[in-house]
């Protein structure tokens, strides 16, 4: 029944000699049993829990079972892909339209009155911000920011409640709308992964059960390790279609927010990805048509330079190199200004209520309004420069449409603002006149460098704000003008070098993001499926090196520093040094742990249930000679069920016979995704059920991972990251050896018969007195 097993292979509990206590995770300052995360977050039970629910279940399942479950697997890989693509178009529509209809009204007032025009364009900002932020206060408050922070932290085991309800969603979808198209320093990318997230969870618990939304016959993928999967499909999709970047997308996802990878997972985010730019490349080909209004060039992020520099010399690599080292400065004191403010911002002014979250938004909505429309004013136009007849480009372009040249209070018809090309424009369309080719000395370096102040200062200020906020394009608008910069001084020095400045603030825009974001590989490709440049890949290549290691010279990545700061609590990638001189007893030294009897008193486990937090509780059970045995870990959630049930309450303390196990389904003790589950205050029992008694076998997991009290806290480290495990029991070191298993051991023969295994060859030998000798024997076959 496992019980016996577990009897046999478990060490004895720890006495009062000095022996350590069973810890819940390998954290050496972690209180006991996950009292480190009670509040906003809490660790995901991605380990199985193999208990007679379990087994009676997968024994009651046909042979077509895998099959079916694999097929569904890539169904709803295909309606995530569908889904996020639906919901990327939707908004990059939505905020197409409302930038064009606003920059076409204003652009129509200031011809007659550019003062009516300000305040007309002043007022049209404020209205999509407060639309924003009111949405993400009073509706979603989860919608807030990036959401990358989060569903990295989910992935790695961690997680913080509603980033995944419905009304995230909306608010993500909606808020994105008014924020970016209200002009704040931010994008709408970072939102758009969370968007994906969201809409692989809420298919995989089959919608929403609060809005009357779901469907059971989806309702498969009931454990946290099925939605794992399912979100980082998700957040690949997110990325697939926020920069129309398939292969990127799966790469962010393998290095940025996943902490656990395997084959199969990487096709069907693949396939995930693919979906979405077959959905993306059909909604821009039927928008080719006009049916979209304002939504055309400008629309999904795709900058074309592939007709700009063919080539590049190795005298450029130096002043490549300063472009990264650039990158790596002002991403790292990117981060680091960000923290300081959102901390501020956190302890003190957000504490104060909705309405100051409200304001503060309006305010910074204010700010920016005013400064993209009056700096432009201040600075003096330029006459357009002669252009080839065949380069597509027109100087100045019409009011109110994209374009390299945008005439804005000047004085003459073949006049141009350059500083107004940039500031007073959408984002998508300031970056591609900064990427644009062959369009030399059409920014003057003054203009620039008041561009890169105003916006650096605006986009570390807005961060933060209770608003749905991205850092792709407000860090790739801040590289790409120093790039630009720095490319303008390199065509001015090195005059007989075929060089093109927007190749220089393509190689600006990296670096910024490198070094802000720390990602190199996923961004490296990113950037040349956004551009259509691969000529330029080895310089890419290059200034993400640079910046990365300048950077994390300072400080972290710009996700980690806020998990951070959010009180995400990740595991990174590598231990700490300091945990190869630790072992698994020194982390575990000062915990308390709560166990419980295999037949407690429902009063007894409710007691426990109110005096503490933990999330794991180890069962023991008295053996033949009095002492006291493991046999398994029962989960906090699992024991609420019962309670909340109460068909498993019975009268005497002995163990319960073998009815019991048909009165639940393994699906009775699923968390669902998008809820906190049961609370120990929300269930009401009797005073006579209070003096009953509970069996406890049946429902725990008769074989947790355990570790012995030496083992190098480093080792535990690896094993409790790798696996995504909750709890590590820590016991004595094992007496005897009951087998020792192989890479042979593990690898299964099938038979005629489906049903049945056989192992090719196996170690475990019945026992014998000296237990030594087996595994001499056993070792000496390999």
């Amino acid at each position: 029944d496992g019980i016996g097993m577990a009897r046999l292979a478990w060490s004895r509990l720890p006495t009062a000699d000095g022996a350590a206590p069973l810890p819940e995770g390998p954290a050496a300052s972690a209180p006991a049993q996950d009292e480190l995360f009670v509040g906003a977050v809490e660790s995901l039970d991605y380990e199985v829990i193999e208990n007679y629910a379990y087994r009676e279940e997968q024994a009651q399942r046909s042979k077509f079972w895998v099959p079916y479950y694999i097929m569904l697997k890539w169904f709803f890989a295909l309606l995530i892909g569908v889904g996020t693509g639906l919901a990327a178009i939707f908004i990059n529509l939505a905020v197409e339209n409302f930038s064009g209809w606003k920059f076409t009204l204003t652009f129509a007032i200031i011809q007659h009155s550019y003062f009516v025009g300000f305040l007309v364009y002043i007022l049209l900002n404020l209205a999509l911000v407060f639309s924003s932020v009111y949405i993400v206060t009073q509706f979603a408050p989860a919608a807030a920011g990036s959401g990358i922070p989060e569903i990295k932290g989910y992935l790695n085991g961690v997680d913080t409640h509603g980033i995944l309800l419905f009304r995230t969603l909306v608010g993500k979808i909606f808020g994105s709308i008014g924020s970016v198209g209200g002009g704040l320093a931010l994008g709408k990318e970072g939102p758009l992964v969370h968007t994906g997230a969201c809409i692989a969870s809420l298919l995989g618990q089959g919608g929403s059960a609060k809005y009357h939304l779901n469907s059971r016959w989806v309702q498969i993928f009931e454990s946290d390790r099925d939605r794992r999967d399912l979100v980082t499909c998700g957040c690949a999709a997110g990325v697939a279609a926020a920069f129309r970047a398939p292969v990127g997308g799966v790469l962010f996802a393998l290095e940025e927010v996943t902490s656990w990878w395997r084959s199969h997972l990487m096709w069907r985010v693949f396939f995930t990805s693919a979906v979405v730019a077959v959905v993306v490349r059909s909604a821009m080909n039927w928008c080719d048509s006009g049916k979209c209004g304002h939504f055309g060039a400008g629309g999904f992020i795709i900058w074309d330079i592939s007709g700009g520099q063919e080539d590049y010399s190795y005298q450029e690599l130096l002043p490549v190199a300063i472009i990264g080292v650039i990158g790596g400065l002002l991403g790292a004191l990117f981060n680091q200004l960000t923290l300081y403010i959102t901390k501020w911002r956190r302890t003190y002014l957000h504490k104060k209520g909705k309405r100051v979250q409200i304001f503060e938004a309006c305010l910074i909505s204010l700010i920016t309004s005013t400064v993209s429309f009056v700096l432009p004013l201040l600075r003096k136009c330029s006459p357009c420069p002669e252009l080839e007849t065949n380069s597509g480009i027109q100087c100045p372009h019409p009011p109110g449409t994209d374009g390299n040249f945008v005439n804005f209070y000047c004085s003459k018809d073949n006049e141009y603002n350059d500083l107004a090309t940039i500031f007073f424009n959408s984002q998508d369309d300031a970056i591609r006149n900064l990427f644009s080719a062959k369009t030399f000395h059409e920014y003057s370096a003054q203009s620039l460098i008041t561009f890169l102040v105003m916006f650096y200062s605006l986009a570390v200020v807005t961060f933060g704000t209770a608003v749905p906020a991205g850092q792709f394009v407000p860090g790739i608008m801040i590289g790409s003008t120093y790039g630009r910069l720095v490319g303008m001084s390199v065509v001015k020095f090195y005059k007989k070098l075929n060089v093109d400045e927007g190749t220089y603030a393509l190689l600006g825009a990296a670096s910024f993001l490198g070094g802000s974001m720390r990602m190199t590989v996923s961004l490296c490709v990113i950037m040349v499926e956004i551009t259509n440049n691969l000529q330029l890949l080895p310089l890419i290549m290059l200034v993400l090196l640079i910046s990365k290691a300048v950077g994390d010279f300072f400080n972290e990545g710009l996700y980690e520093e806020q998990a951070r700061l959010k009180g995400i609590p990740l595991l990174d990638s590598r231990p700490k040094q300091v945990m190869r001189n630790m072992n698994a007893k020194d982390a575990c030294k000062n915990q308390k742990v709560v166990c419980l009897p295999r037949v407690s008193r429902v009063v007894d486990i409710v007691s426990v249930l109110q005096s503490n937090k933990h999330n794991g509780f180890p069962i023991v059970e008295r053996g033949q000679n009095g002492e006291s045995l493991v046999i398994g870990l029962i989960l906090r959630s699992h024991l609420l069920v019962l309670l909340q049930s109460k068909v498993d309450f019975q009268n005497t303390p002995f163990p319960c016979g073998p009815g019991i196990l048909n009165r639940h389904n393994f699906s009775d003790f699923v968390k669902p995704a998008s809820s906190k589950g049961k609370s120990i205050d929300d269930i009401h029992l009797t005073d006579e059920e209070l003096g009953l008694y509970l069996d406890l076998a049946p429902f725990l997991n008769p074989s947790p991972y355990i570790v012995p009290e030496d083992m190098s806290l480093a080792k535990v480290y690896n094993l409790f990251r790798q696996l995504g495990l909750r709890h590590i029991f820590v016991v004595p070191r094992p007496s005897r050896v009951v087998g020792l298993i192989t890479r042979k051991d593990l690898l299964l023969e099938e038979d005629g018969n489906t049903a049945t295994t056989e192992l090719q060859s196996t170690s475990v030998r019945t026992e014998v007195s000296n237990s030594l000798n087996i595994a001499l024997e056993t070792v000496s076959r390999f």
